[in-house]
Protein backbone atom coordinates (compact mmCIF):
# COMPACT_ATOMS: atom_id res chain seq x y z
CA UNK A 1 0.00 0.00 0.00
CA UNK A 2 1.55 3.02 -1.16
CA UNK A 3 0.00 5.68 1.07
CA UNK A 4 1.38 9.27 0.96
CA UNK A 5 3.66 10.65 3.99
CA UNK A 6 1.89 13.86 4.44
CA UNK A 7 -1.35 12.55 4.77
CA UNK A 8 -0.09 10.22 7.35
CA UNK A 9 1.30 12.57 9.12
CA UNK A 10 -1.86 14.58 9.53
CA UNK A 11 -3.89 11.49 10.21
CA UNK A 12 -4.59 12.14 13.40
CA UNK A 13 -6.00 15.73 13.35
CA UNK A 14 -8.18 14.76 10.34
CA UNK A 15 -9.51 11.75 12.58
CA UNK A 16 -10.12 14.28 15.25
CA UNK A 17 -12.47 16.33 12.67
CA UNK A 18 -14.44 13.17 11.63
CA UNK A 19 -14.92 12.28 15.02
CA UNK A 20 -16.75 15.97 15.91
CA UNK A 21 -18.63 15.76 12.56
CA UNK A 22 -19.74 12.91 13.61
CA UNK A 23 -20.70 13.91 17.37
CA UNK A 24 -22.89 16.35 15.83
CA UNK A 25 -24.44 14.82 12.66
CA UNK A 26 -27.10 16.79 11.24
CA UNK A 27 -29.75 16.22 8.20
CA UNK A 28 -30.26 16.92 4.57
CA UNK A 29 -30.20 20.62 4.26
CA UNK A 30 -29.64 21.46 7.61
CA UNK A 31 -25.73 20.92 7.21
CA UNK A 32 -24.63 24.58 9.00
CA UNK A 33 -22.52 23.84 11.76
CA UNK A 34 -20.87 20.72 8.92
CA UNK A 35 -20.50 23.31 6.37
CA UNK A 36 -18.69 25.88 8.43
CA UNK A 37 -16.46 23.87 9.49
CA UNK A 38 -15.27 22.48 6.20
CA UNK A 39 -15.60 26.05 5.12
CA UNK A 40 -12.95 26.98 8.25
CA UNK A 41 -10.57 23.93 7.37
CA UNK A 42 -10.25 24.80 3.95
CA UNK A 43 -9.83 28.61 4.04
CA UNK A 44 -6.88 27.82 6.81
CA UNK A 45 -5.20 26.53 4.35
CA UNK A 46 -5.50 28.75 2.13
CA UNK A 47 -7.97 27.42 -0.01
CA UNK A 48 -10.62 29.96 -1.72
CA UNK A 49 -14.19 28.55 -1.29
CA UNK A 50 -18.05 28.71 -2.90
CA UNK A 51 -20.69 28.60 -0.24
CA UNK A 52 -24.65 28.19 -0.78
CA UNK A 53 -24.67 25.61 -3.89
CA UNK A 54 -27.74 23.17 -2.53
CA UNK A 55 -28.03 25.62 0.47
CA UNK A 56 -25.49 24.46 2.59
CA UNK A 57 -22.80 22.97 -0.53
CA UNK A 58 -19.57 23.69 0.16
CA UNK A 59 -16.82 23.95 -2.91
CA UNK A 60 -13.36 24.39 -2.64
CA UNK A 61 -10.45 25.40 -5.41
CA UNK A 62 -7.38 24.67 -5.85
CA UNK A 63 -5.23 25.37 -8.52
CA UNK A 64 -1.99 25.27 -9.95
CA UNK A 65 0.05 25.79 -13.03
CA UNK A 66 -1.93 27.55 -16.40
CA UNK A 67 -3.70 24.18 -17.25
CA UNK A 68 -7.29 25.64 -17.95
CA UNK A 69 -8.31 21.59 -17.05
CA UNK A 70 -10.07 20.64 -14.03
CA UNK A 71 -11.44 17.90 -11.95
CA UNK A 72 -14.18 17.80 -9.47
CA UNK A 73 -13.70 15.23 -6.33
CA UNK A 74 -17.32 14.83 -4.46
CA UNK A 75 -17.59 14.12 -0.32
CA UNK A 76 -21.64 14.36 0.94
CA UNK A 77 -22.05 15.49 4.66
CA UNK A 78 -25.03 14.76 5.54
CA UNK A 79 -26.62 12.69 8.44
CA UNK A 80 -29.74 10.51 8.60
CA UNK A 81 -32.57 10.52 11.30
CA UNK A 82 -31.57 8.11 13.44
CA UNK A 83 -31.04 7.41 17.27
CA UNK A 84 -27.38 6.01 17.33
CA UNK A 85 -26.97 3.18 19.65
CA UNK A 86 -22.90 3.72 20.04
CA UNK A 87 -22.27 5.25 23.27
CA UNK A 88 -18.27 6.01 22.76
CA UNK A 89 -16.80 9.09 23.16
CA UNK A 90 -17.93 10.66 19.82
CA UNK A 91 -21.45 9.41 19.61
CA UNK A 92 -24.11 11.50 17.86
CA UNK A 93 -24.89 14.30 20.50
CA UNK A 94 -28.18 14.96 18.99
CA UNK A 95 -30.80 12.70 19.60
CA UNK A 96 -32.86 11.25 16.62
CA UNK A 97 -30.24 12.28 14.33
CA UNK A 98 -26.35 9.75 13.15
CA UNK A 99 -24.00 9.45 10.72
CA UNK A 100 -24.95 5.80 9.87
CA UNK A 101 -23.58 5.86 6.55
CA UNK A 102 -20.37 7.09 6.64
CA UNK A 103 -20.56 10.74 5.18
CA UNK A 104 -18.38 12.20 7.97
CA UNK A 105 -15.94 9.76 6.83
CA UNK A 106 -15.99 10.75 3.57
CA UNK A 107 -15.83 14.43 4.17
CA UNK A 108 -12.98 14.05 6.47
CA UNK A 109 -10.97 12.01 2.86
CA UNK A 110 -11.85 14.83 0.78
CA UNK A 111 -10.56 16.98 3.23
CA UNK A 112 -7.38 15.60 4.19
CA UNK A 113 -6.67 15.28 0.02
CA UNK A 114 -7.41 19.15 -0.35
CA UNK A 115 -4.77 20.15 2.87
CA UNK A 116 -2.01 17.72 1.10
CA UNK A 117 -3.10 19.70 -2.61
CA UNK A 118 -3.14 23.04 -1.18
CA UNK A 119 0.36 22.54 0.27
CA UNK A 120 2.29 19.96 -2.58
CA UNK A 121 0.20 21.19 -5.60
CA UNK A 122 1.72 18.96 -7.52
CA UNK A 123 -0.56 18.65 -10.84
CA UNK A 124 -1.55 21.63 -13.72
CA UNK A 125 -4.57 22.61 -13.58
CA UNK A 126 -8.11 23.19 -11.35
CA UNK A 127 -9.24 20.97 -8.52
CA UNK A 128 -13.05 21.62 -7.52
CA UNK A 129 -13.13 19.70 -3.88
CA UNK A 130 -16.98 19.28 -3.62
CA UNK A 131 -18.93 19.09 0.15
CA UNK A 132 -22.32 18.20 -1.00
CA UNK A 133 -25.54 18.01 1.23
CA UNK A 134 -28.77 15.95 1.43
CA UNK A 135 -27.56 13.09 -0.60
CA UNK A 136 -29.81 11.29 2.14
CA UNK A 137 -33.21 11.39 0.35
CA UNK A 138 -32.70 15.47 -0.21
CA UNK A 139 -31.26 15.32 -4.11
CA UNK A 140 -28.14 17.73 -2.71
CA UNK A 141 -26.57 16.75 -6.04
CA UNK A 142 -29.31 18.05 -7.99
CA UNK A 143 -29.86 21.14 -6.09
CA UNK A 144 -26.53 21.78 -6.51
CA UNK A 145 -26.28 21.51 -10.14
CA UNK A 146 -29.43 23.46 -10.42
CA UNK A 147 -27.59 26.50 -8.64
CA UNK A 148 -24.77 26.22 -11.22
CA UNK A 149 -22.21 24.51 -9.94
CA UNK A 150 -21.24 23.16 -13.30
CA UNK A 151 -21.30 26.49 -14.54
CA UNK A 152 -19.49 28.08 -11.80
CA UNK A 153 -16.98 25.10 -11.47
CA UNK A 154 -16.41 24.08 -14.93
CA UNK A 155 -14.57 20.80 -14.85
CA UNK A 156 -14.56 17.30 -17.42
CA UNK A 157 -15.42 15.16 -15.00
CA UNK A 158 -16.40 14.06 -11.58
CA UNK A 159 -15.05 11.32 -9.18
CA UNK A 160 -17.05 10.22 -6.16
CA UNK A 161 -16.71 7.29 -3.68
CA UNK A 162 -18.15 5.43 -0.41
CA UNK A 163 -17.41 3.34 1.97
CA UNK A 164 -18.59 -0.31 1.76
CA UNK A 165 -18.88 -2.41 4.98
CA UNK A 166 -18.21 -6.26 4.48
CA UNK A 167 -15.22 -5.22 1.94
CA UNK A 168 -11.74 -5.01 3.91
CA UNK A 169 -9.97 -2.12 4.75
CA UNK A 170 -6.89 -1.54 1.77
CA UNK A 171 -9.62 -3.25 -0.83
CA UNK A 172 -11.48 -0.95 -3.89
CA UNK A 173 -14.01 -1.70 -5.79
CA UNK A 174 -15.61 -0.66 -9.25
CA UNK A 175 -17.80 -1.11 -11.87
CA UNK A 176 -18.07 0.09 -15.55
CA UNK A 177 -21.78 0.67 -16.16
CA UNK A 178 -24.74 0.32 -13.86
CA UNK A 179 -24.02 -0.05 -10.12
CA UNK A 180 -26.42 1.75 -7.94
CA UNK A 181 -29.99 1.56 -8.97
CA UNK A 182 -32.19 4.53 -9.26
CA UNK A 183 -35.23 4.55 -6.68
CA UNK A 184 -38.62 5.84 -6.63
CA UNK A 185 -41.15 5.62 -4.07
CA UNK A 186 -44.92 5.04 -4.40
CA UNK A 187 -48.10 5.85 -1.87
CA UNK A 188 -51.59 3.54 -2.83
CA UNK A 189 -54.29 4.72 -0.96
CA UNK A 190 -57.90 2.42 -1.13
CA UNK A 191 -60.57 4.02 -0.46
CA UNK A 192 -63.27 1.88 0.76
CA UNK A 193 -66.31 2.38 2.99
CA UNK A 194 -66.18 2.14 6.60
CA UNK A 195 -68.65 -0.21 8.96
CA UNK A 196 -69.16 -1.83 11.71
CA UNK A 197 -66.29 -5.68 11.75
CA UNK A 198 -69.67 -7.49 12.19
CA UNK A 199 -71.26 -6.03 9.47
CA UNK A 200 -68.75 -6.01 6.54
CA UNK A 201 -71.65 -6.26 3.99
CA UNK A 202 -72.79 -2.80 4.95
CA UNK A 203 -69.54 -1.61 3.82
CA UNK A 204 -66.27 -1.71 1.40
CA UNK A 205 -63.29 -3.30 3.24
CA UNK A 206 -60.39 -1.40 1.90
CA UNK A 207 -58.00 -4.38 3.86
CA UNK A 208 -58.61 -7.31 1.67
CA UNK A 209 -58.60 -4.74 -1.66
CA UNK A 210 -55.29 -4.02 -0.51
CA UNK A 211 -54.10 -7.30 -0.25
CA UNK A 212 -55.05 -8.33 -3.35
CA UNK A 213 -53.12 -5.07 -4.39
CA UNK A 214 -49.46 -5.83 -2.96
CA UNK A 215 -49.88 -10.20 -4.35
CA UNK A 216 -50.95 -8.56 -7.15
CA UNK A 217 -47.78 -6.19 -7.54
CA UNK A 218 -45.24 -9.18 -7.30
CA UNK A 219 -46.40 -10.52 -10.69
CA UNK A 220 -44.98 -7.07 -12.50
CA UNK A 221 -41.20 -8.18 -11.92
CA UNK A 222 -42.36 -11.86 -12.56
CA UNK A 223 -44.58 -11.59 -15.62
CA UNK A 224 -43.64 -8.11 -17.26
CA UNK A 225 -40.21 -7.48 -16.87
CA UNK A 226 -37.76 -9.13 -18.88
CA UNK A 227 -36.03 -12.05 -17.24
CA UNK A 228 -32.96 -10.34 -18.04
CA UNK A 229 -33.70 -7.23 -16.54
CA UNK A 230 -33.55 -5.89 -12.96
CA UNK A 231 -36.61 -4.50 -11.28
CA UNK A 232 -37.69 -4.65 -7.46
CA UNK A 233 -40.88 -3.73 -5.98
CA UNK A 234 -40.96 -3.99 -2.30
CA UNK A 235 -44.01 -3.02 -0.03
CA UNK A 236 -42.69 -1.81 3.28
CA UNK A 237 -45.83 0.20 4.82
CA UNK A 238 -49.22 -0.83 5.15
CA UNK A 239 -51.53 1.71 7.03
CA UNK A 240 -55.32 1.31 7.80
CA UNK A 241 -57.23 1.09 10.61
CA UNK A 242 -57.74 1.84 14.31
CA UNK A 243 -59.92 -0.50 16.39
CA UNK A 244 -60.42 -4.18 15.97
CA UNK A 245 -64.48 -3.89 15.70
CA UNK A 246 -63.90 -1.44 13.30
CA UNK A 247 -63.70 -1.77 8.99
CA UNK A 248 -61.60 1.15 8.16
CA UNK A 249 -62.73 3.93 5.79
CA UNK A 250 -58.86 3.51 3.72
CA UNK A 251 -56.16 1.32 4.01
CA UNK A 252 -52.12 2.98 3.07
CA UNK A 253 -49.62 0.93 1.16
CA UNK A 254 -46.10 2.73 0.42
CA UNK A 255 -42.71 1.54 -0.86
CA UNK A 256 -40.18 1.31 -3.50
CA UNK A 257 -38.88 0.25 -6.94
CA UNK A 258 -35.59 -0.38 -7.84
CA UNK A 259 -34.31 -0.68 -11.94
CA UNK A 260 -31.44 0.14 -13.27
CA UNK A 261 -32.89 1.32 -16.67
CA UNK A 262 -35.63 4.43 -17.34
CA UNK A 263 -37.42 1.96 -19.68
CA UNK A 264 -38.24 -0.67 -17.26
CA UNK A 265 -38.63 2.10 -14.54
CA UNK A 266 -41.66 3.33 -17.02
CA UNK A 267 -42.94 -0.34 -18.06
CA UNK A 268 -42.94 -0.56 -13.73
CA UNK A 269 -44.94 2.53 -13.14
CA UNK A 270 -47.41 2.17 -15.95
CA UNK A 271 -48.10 -1.38 -14.89
CA UNK A 272 -48.67 -0.53 -10.86
CA UNK A 273 -50.99 2.25 -11.96
CA UNK A 274 -53.10 -0.67 -13.70
CA UNK A 275 -53.09 -2.98 -11.19
CA UNK A 276 -53.92 -1.15 -8.67
CA UNK A 277 -57.04 1.13 -9.86
CA UNK A 278 -58.13 -2.40 -11.31
CA UNK A 279 -58.62 -4.34 -8.38
CA UNK A 280 -59.97 -1.76 -6.68
CA UNK A 281 -62.74 -1.39 -9.38
CA UNK A 282 -63.29 -4.89 -8.68
CA UNK A 283 -63.78 -4.46 -5.17
CA UNK A 284 -65.69 -1.92 -5.79
CA UNK A 285 -62.93 0.70 -3.98
CA UNK A 286 -61.46 3.78 -5.20
CA UNK A 287 -57.66 4.15 -6.00
CA UNK A 288 -55.25 6.63 -5.07
CA UNK A 289 -51.80 5.74 -6.96
CA UNK A 290 -49.08 7.93 -6.49
CA UNK A 291 -45.83 7.45 -7.83
CA UNK A 292 -42.35 9.78 -7.08
CA UNK A 293 -39.65 9.20 -9.33
CA UNK A 294 -36.42 9.64 -7.29
CA UNK A 295 -32.74 9.55 -7.76
CA UNK A 296 -31.70 7.84 -11.08
CA UNK A 297 -29.83 4.91 -11.84
CA UNK A 298 -25.90 5.81 -10.95
CA UNK A 299 -23.93 4.96 -14.73
CA UNK A 300 -20.43 4.71 -14.53
CA UNK A 301 -18.78 5.66 -17.57
CA UNK A 302 -16.34 3.42 -19.00
CA UNK A 303 -13.09 5.32 -19.92
CA UNK A 304 -13.36 6.97 -16.74
CA UNK A 305 -13.84 3.62 -14.71
CA UNK A 306 -10.92 2.35 -16.15
CA UNK A 307 -9.07 4.94 -15.18
CA UNK A 308 -9.96 4.97 -11.57
CA UNK A 309 -9.17 1.41 -11.74
CA UNK A 310 -5.72 2.31 -12.83
CA UNK A 311 -4.94 4.78 -10.37
CA UNK A 312 -6.34 2.81 -7.41
CA UNK A 313 -4.30 -0.39 -8.38
CA UNK A 314 -1.22 1.95 -8.21
CA UNK A 315 -2.23 2.83 -4.39
CA UNK A 316 -3.05 -0.98 -3.37
CA UNK A 317 -2.41 -3.12 -6.28
CA UNK A 318 -4.50 -4.64 -8.67
CA UNK A 319 -5.19 -7.40 -6.82
CA UNK A 320 -7.18 -5.14 -4.41
CA UNK A 321 -9.12 -3.42 -6.90
CA UNK A 322 -12.26 -5.82 -7.16
CA UNK A 323 -15.09 -5.26 -9.28
CA UNK A 324 -17.99 -4.24 -7.72
CA UNK A 325 -21.47 -6.42 -7.83
CA UNK A 326 -24.33 -4.08 -8.65
CA UNK A 327 -26.55 -2.96 -6.29
CA UNK A 328 -30.11 -2.14 -5.90
CA UNK A 329 -29.32 0.69 -3.34
CA UNK A 330 -29.38 4.39 -5.02
CA UNK A 331 -27.18 6.98 -4.94
CA UNK A 332 -27.37 10.82 -6.03
CA UNK A 333 -24.01 11.17 -7.43
CA UNK A 334 -26.21 9.73 -10.54
CA UNK A 335 -27.52 12.83 -11.48
CA UNK A 336 -23.63 14.21 -11.25
CA UNK A 337 -22.74 11.38 -14.23
CA UNK A 338 -25.77 12.47 -16.28
CA UNK A 339 -24.05 15.48 -16.57
CA UNK A 340 -20.53 14.51 -16.49
CA UNK A 341 -17.99 11.65 -17.23
CA UNK A 342 -16.84 10.54 -14.14
CA UNK A 343 -16.83 7.42 -11.80
CA UNK A 344 -18.15 6.24 -8.00
CA UNK A 345 -16.12 3.62 -6.47
CA UNK A 346 -16.20 1.89 -3.31
CA UNK A 347 -13.70 1.70 -0.30
CA UNK A 348 -13.91 -1.26 1.82
CA UNK A 349 -14.74 -0.10 5.21
CA UNK A 350 -14.13 -3.69 7.19
CA UNK A 351 -16.55 -5.68 8.91
CA UNK A 352 -16.41 -3.51 12.54
CA UNK A 353 -13.05 -4.90 14.25
CA UNK A 354 -12.55 -1.34 14.41
CA UNK A 355 -15.02 0.22 16.52
CA UNK A 356 -13.85 1.13 20.00
CA UNK A 357 -15.57 -0.33 23.19
CA UNK A 358 -19.05 0.75 23.60
CA UNK A 359 -20.06 0.51 20.38
CA UNK A 360 -23.67 -0.92 20.07
CA UNK A 361 -24.80 -4.52 19.64
CA UNK A 362 -25.78 -4.33 16.19
CA UNK A 363 -23.43 -4.70 12.55
CA UNK A 364 -21.40 -2.11 11.65
CA UNK A 365 -23.58 -1.95 8.49
CA UNK A 366 -25.01 1.04 6.44
CA UNK A 367 -27.72 2.45 8.10
CA UNK A 368 -27.33 0.37 11.16
CA UNK A 369 -27.58 2.31 14.58
CA UNK A 370 -24.52 0.46 15.81
CA UNK A 371 -22.40 1.50 12.60
CA UNK A 372 -19.17 3.22 12.79
CA UNK A 373 -16.56 5.09 9.88
CA UNK A 374 -13.32 3.43 10.27
CA UNK A 375 -10.89 6.22 10.91
CA UNK A 376 -8.08 3.65 9.10
CA UNK A 377 -9.28 4.46 5.77
CA UNK A 378 -8.55 8.11 5.96
CA UNK A 379 -5.22 8.19 5.08
CA UNK A 380 -5.58 5.33 2.04
CA UNK A 381 -8.78 7.37 0.42
CA UNK A 382 -7.31 10.62 0.76
CA UNK A 383 -3.75 9.20 -0.92
CA UNK A 384 -6.42 7.87 -3.50
CA UNK A 385 -7.71 11.10 -4.21
CA UNK A 386 -4.19 13.04 -4.77
CA UNK A 387 -3.42 10.33 -7.10
CA UNK A 388 -6.19 10.37 -9.39
CA UNK A 389 -5.99 13.80 -9.16
CA UNK A 390 -2.35 14.19 -10.52
CA UNK A 391 -2.72 11.64 -12.43
CA UNK A 392 -5.66 13.25 -14.15
CA UNK A 393 -4.50 16.61 -15.02
CA UNK A 394 -1.15 15.15 -15.78
CA UNK A 395 -2.46 13.45 -18.90
CA UNK A 396 -3.42 15.30 -21.78
CA UNK A 397 -6.50 15.86 -22.35
CA UNK A 398 -8.86 13.02 -23.54
CA UNK A 399 -6.10 10.76 -22.27
CA UNK A 400 -8.27 8.71 -19.55
CA UNK A 401 -9.96 8.32 -23.14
Amino acid sequence: MNLIESILADAAAITAMRRDIHAHPELCFEEVRTADRIAAALTEWGIPIHRGLGKTGVVGIVKNGSSTRAVGLRADIDALPMTEHNRFAHASTHPGKMHACGHDGHTAMLLAAAKHLSKYRNFDGTVYLVFQPAEEGGGGAREMIRDGLFDKCPMEAMFGAHNWPGMKAGQFALKSGPSFAGGSIFTITVHGRGAHAAMPHLGVDPMPVACQIVQGLQTIVTRNVRPIDTAVISVTMIHGGEATNVIPDHVQIRGTVRYFSTDVLELVERRMRTVAESICAAFEARCEFDFQRGYPPTVNHGPETEFTRGVLAEVVGAENVLEFEPTMGSEDFSYFLQEKPGCYFLIGNGDGAHRQGGHGMGPCMLHNPSYDFNDELIPLGATAWVRLVEKWLGTPRGGAR
